[in-house]
């Protein structure tokens, strides 16, 4: 099965041929030799804190429909990660934030999951000493902030469990148990 994205090359309009170039096959023009060389997808993800709180929202769209995750979406070209990442928390939930360090780099998959690429995660923490309010929006159902003990069951994607695990993790070394 062919996973050309062309099937006619985009400079000169002769049909692509798929062929092996660069130690992979790829849909090569034979007559102008453009290469299409497929990208990969990039995300960003931030893992937004509030006090002992942590931002998941409900997924409005496929894939992982109706689960929860961490916030976040797909970067534009001529976007930088963290730049990507505050407008997608501003077009998901109404949310400035202030994005803080790298917390990893993750390979995009999961059921459901088509496209090819990595994740990008940041933490982000709000600085407002009020719970901040919350506006659904883009392709986002509900969102809502969770403390360690309400964490809920249905958490969408490896990177949102991994990372949603560390900071429960690190909430309980930090303030024990009590929860």
């Amino acid at each position: 099965m062919s996973t050309r994205t062309y099937h006619y090359c985009p400079l000169c309009g002769t049909p692509l041929e798929e062929r092996m170039a660069f130690q992979q096959l790829r849909s090569i023009c034979p007559a102008c030799g453009f290469v299409h060389f497929r990208d990969p997808k990039v995300a960003v993800i931030g893992m937004v804190t509030w006090e002992q709180h942590v931002l998941l929202i409900r997924r409005g769209v496929d894939p992982q429909k109706g689960k929860w995750a961490l916030p976040g979406g797909y970067m534009d070209a001529g976007e930088m990660p963290a730049g990507a990442l505050a407008r997608e928390l501003q077009e998901e939930v109404a949310l400035d934030v202030e994005i803080g360090e790298l917390l990893g780099i993750f390979p995009m998959v999961g059921p459901g999951v088509t496209n090819s690429g990595i994740v990008i995660a940041y933490r982000g923490v709000v600085t407002n000493e009020e719970a901040p309010k919350l506006r659904c929006d883009d392709d986002v159902l509900e969102a809502q902030w969770f403390s360690v003990d309400q964490l809920p069951d249905e958490l969408a994607f490896e990177s949102t469990q991994t990372l949603v695990a560390r900071w429960r993790a690190e909430q309980v070394t930090q303030f024990g148990n009590s929860f």
